[in-house]
Formats: C-alpha cells, sequence, structure tokens
C-alpha cells in the first residue's frame, strides 16, 4: 500500500525537514517488508488565495485517484499508537493501494474535504502548527510499521 503525505505549503530546510525525512526514511526500509510504502509527499501552495476551498481542490488533485482518505483534524478519532497500526493493516489487507492523508494550512481543512473523508485522524484536542503535525505523523507511520514488523521502537 502506497501512501501519501499531502499537505498545505512547502516545507523550508530546519529541524522540521530532517526530523520527516528521518522518520519516512525509516517507514520506507521498515514498511517495505510489511507491503507498506513508499511514503510519497505532496505539498500544495494556493497562490490565487482562494482559501480552504481552493486549498481542498489542490489537496485532492494530489492524491492519487481513488485513494483511501485521511484528515488530520482536531475533531477526528483519537487512536493509541498500536490501534493506528491496526487500522493501517486492516485497510492494506483489504486492498487498499494508497493512502494518503490530508494536512490543511494554517486555518485548516475545508469542511467539505472534512466531510468527504474516508477517516479523520486527531493527535489531540489542541490545535498543532501544521509542520509539527507532518513531523507527528511521520513519526507514526514509522511507529506503526515498527509495531507491526515486531520491531522494539515502540515501549508499552
Amino acid at each position: 500500500m502506497r501512501l501519501h503525505l499531502c499537505a498545505v505549503g512547502r516545507l523550508r530546510p530546519g529541524p522540521e525537514r530532517v526530523l520527516i525525512d528521518d522518520y519516512l526514511q525509516r517507514f520506507n526500509r521498515t514498511g517495505r517488508a510489511l507491503g507498506l510504502g513508499p511514503v510519497t509527499e505532496h505539498e500544495v501552495e494556493d497562490r490565487r488565495g482562494s482559501g480552504m476551498a481552493g486549498e481542498a481542490a489542490l489537496l485532492q488533485r494530489a492524491s492519487p485517484a481513488g485513494a483511501r482518505s485521511v484528515v488530520l483534524d482536531e475533531r477526528g478519532t483519537l487512536l493509541s499508537s498500536p490501534d493506528f497500526a491496526a487500522l493501517i493493516a486492516r485497510w492494506r489487507d483489504d486492498g487498499t493501494g494508497d493512502l494518503a492523508f490530508f494536512i490543511g494550512g494554517a486555518d485548516g481543512l475545508d469542511p467539505a474535504l472534512r466531510a468527504s473523508a474516508d477517516y479523520a485522524l486527531s493527535f489531540g484536542a489542541m490545535v498543532w502548527p501544521h509542520m509539527l503535525v507532518r513531523v507527528m505523523l511521520a513519526e507514526q507511520l514509522y511507529r506503526a510499521a515498527n509495531i507491526l514488523s515486531g520491531g522494539p521502537y515502540h515501549r508499552v
């Protein structure tokens, strides 16, 4: 199952970029044997200033047709790391070919995109900067692959 990280905004060189690259490289290495990956990043920018609706259209275009969609939103479902790993494994085992994660910009995600998503995932009730959400998602993807492979990274 190929994964797509679709996010509003361009990530500049810096600590977030280093962390994301590290976690995604680890995920791709660990996930390969599990039928997971690679993760492809798709960064979009709304240069026309169309707001959340314009960003949503760009995000949807960045995602492959037929991909299962997951929005990152504080109103979504809270999962433990093992439950997140199990969800990814279930989607993989159900035959999902592409899994797209959508991360909005400073104003969040368009309500229509949220409503049309297959799943809404929350990293807590707090609002996180979208650049940190990318880091957190990359880490949780690696953690999920490690859990599924029986590796030592995740400790209870």
